[in-house]
C-alpha cells in the first residue's frame, strides 16, 4: 500500500512518497500546516489520511532537571532513562548539596526526583521543598523510595508518583519512568498548535523524530554500507541527536533497549546557533580546529555558506567531544571501537564526504590521540527516518 511519510523538522520539511523524497526550507512566518500544504498540497492530496505518517522534531524536546541522592545509582539511572526518552537534561543535583545549586532561570519542562530503595525512608527534608518553591517548572515526578512518596505528595503540588526506578538489588527499573517521559514528549509535540493541525492530514499518531530514527538503527545495515558497531549523528537546525548501540557504552546499564539516544538541545545550527557558538568558544580545541579549517573566529559573525559549513563541522566535533573521555558529560562511548559513523539531518545537504571525514579525523587525532578512522556514511537522500516511521514496535 502506498504511503506518504512526512518529517517536520525545525528547519526543513521532508516528504517521502514511494517514488521520491523532497525537502523544503520552512517559512517561519507561516503556520507549519499552512506552509506544508502550500508547498506539498498536491502530493498530500494524493493520499488517504490513514496512509499518511508524520514525525516531528520541531518542538526541540523537553528540558529536565534531575534531583538524586547518588551519582552511582539514582542520578545515573534517571539520566539513562531520561536520555533514552529523548529528554534534554539541563542539570543534575545531588540532594545533599541542593542548597549550593543555582536556580535555572528558564522554565523546566519536567523535574525528576529519585533516591533510595523502597526500604529507605525520610530521605528528603525542607531543603528540597525550598528549592522547588523557587523553581519554575511544568511537571514533576517522583521515582524514589515508596516510603517517602506520601510525604512528598503532601508537600509538592501536582507531584506524579511512579514506582521506584531502583529495586532492592540496586537494578534499574526503567519502563514506568520511560513511558511517562515519552508520553510527556508526545504531548508536548501534540500540544504545539502548529503540530496539532497536522492531524488534518493524518489519522496516525504523530511521533517525535528522534524516537523514529532510533527505531531505524536495527534496519540500517540492510540499506547502507554500515559496519557494526556504529553511531548515528543527526544534526539539525535546533538539536543534535546521537543514536548508538548499547555495546558502545563504557559503563553499561542493563536495560531492555538495544539502542539508546542522546539529544543535545543547544547544538543545532540554525535555531540553536548562538548556543552552538557559545559551546565552541568554551572548548579549548576550537581555535586550533578553526585554524585547521583555514578560518578565523570571525566566521561566527558571518552568514555565508562557508560559515554554515564551519558550524556543521563544529557540531560534529563538539558532540563527539561530549561522548569522549575528554568531556565527562553524560555517557562515554567506546569511540575507538566504532567502525562506522552515520550522518543524517541538515548536514547531509551542506558537507561533502571529504569535509566530514576531515573533521572526524581531526577529532580522533587531537582528542583521542589515535589514527583510527571509522568509515563515514552520509544519508545523502535524507531518508533514514523513513525506515522507522511505519515500524514503531
Amino acid at each position: 500500500m502506498s504511503q506518504l511519510l512526512i518529517d517536520v523538522g525545525s528547519t526543513y520539511f521532508k516528504v517521502a512518497t514511494p517514488t521520491s523524497i523532497e525537502q523544503h526550507f520552512r517559512d517561519f512566518n507561516k503556520d507549519i500546516f499552512d506552509d506544508l500544504t502550500y508547498k506539498c498540497g498536491d502530493t498530500i492530496g494524493q493520499f488517504e489520511k490513514e496512509n499518511v505518517y508524520v514525525c516531528s522534531s520541531a518542538n526541540g524536546g523537553l528540558s529536565t532537571l534531575i534531583i538524586g541522592i547518588t551519582d552511582s545509582f539514582s542520578l545515573k539511572y534517571a539520566k539513562n532513562i531520561a536520555f533514552n526518552s529523548g529528554i534534554n537534561i539541563i542539570d543534575t543535583i545531588i540532594y545533599q548539596n541542593i542548597e549550593e545549586y543555582s536556580i535555572p532561570s528558564d522554565l523546566v519542562d519536567v523535574v525528576i526526583i529519585v533516591g533510595g530503595i523502597d526500604s529507605s525512608s525520610n530521605i528528603f527534608t525542607q531543603s528540597l521543598y525550598t528549592y522547588l518553591d523557587n523553581l519554575n517548572y511544568s511537571n514533576i515526578v517522583f521515582v524514589g523510595s515508596v516510603q517517602d512518596a506520601p510525604e512528598l505528595q503532601n508537600n509538592i503540588k501536582d507531584l506524579v508518583v511512579l514506582p521506584n526506578i531502583i529495586d532492592n538489588k540496586l537494578h534499574i527499573v526503567e519502563e514506568n519512568l520511560k513511558e511517562y517521559l515519552t508520553n510527556l514528549y508526545q504531548l508536548d509535540i501534540e500540544g504545539k498548535e502548529d503540530i496539532k493541525n497536522l492531524y488534518n492530514i493524518t489519522s496516525n499518531q504523530i511521533y517525535s523524530t528522534p524516537y523514529i530514527v532510533n527505531k531505524t538503527l536495527a534496519l540500517i545495515d540492510a540499506n547502507y554500507s554500515v559496519v557494526d558497531p556504529f553511531i548515528l549523528i543527526d544534526i539539525g537546525g535546533a538539536t543534535t541527536d546521537i543514536h548508538y548501540s548499547k555495546d558502545l557504552v563504557d559503563e553499561n546499564i542493563v536495560t531492555q533497549n538495544e539502542y539508546d539516544r542522546l539529544v543535545f538541545k543547544k547544538l543545532g545550527v540554525y535555531k540553536s546557533k548562538e548556543s552552538l557558538i557559545f559551546t565552541a568558544k568554551n572548548n579549548e580545541f576550537t581555535y586550533e580546529l578553526l585554524t585547521h579549517l583555514k578560518v578565523t573566529e570571525n566566521i561566527f559573525e558571518e552568514t555565508s555558506e562557508k560559515a554554515t559549513k564551519t558550524l556543521m563541522q563544529l557540531a560534529i566535533f563538539l558532540v563527539l567531544c561530549k561522548m569522549s573521555h575528554y568531556k565527562k558529560t553524560y555517557v562515554n562511548l567506546k569511540l575507538l571501537s566504532i567502525n562506522s559513523i552515520v550522518l543524517t539531518g541538515g548536514i547531509t545537504k551542506v558537507l561533502s564526504n571529504e569535509e566530514t571525514e576531515d573533521i572526524i579525523s581531526f577529532f580522533y587525532k587531537k582528542i583521542l590521540n589515535s589514527k583510527h578512522n571509522p568509515s563515514v556514511v552520509i544519508d545523502r537522500n535524507y531518508d533514514i527516518w523513513t525506515l522507522g516511521i511505519t515500524n514503531k514496535g
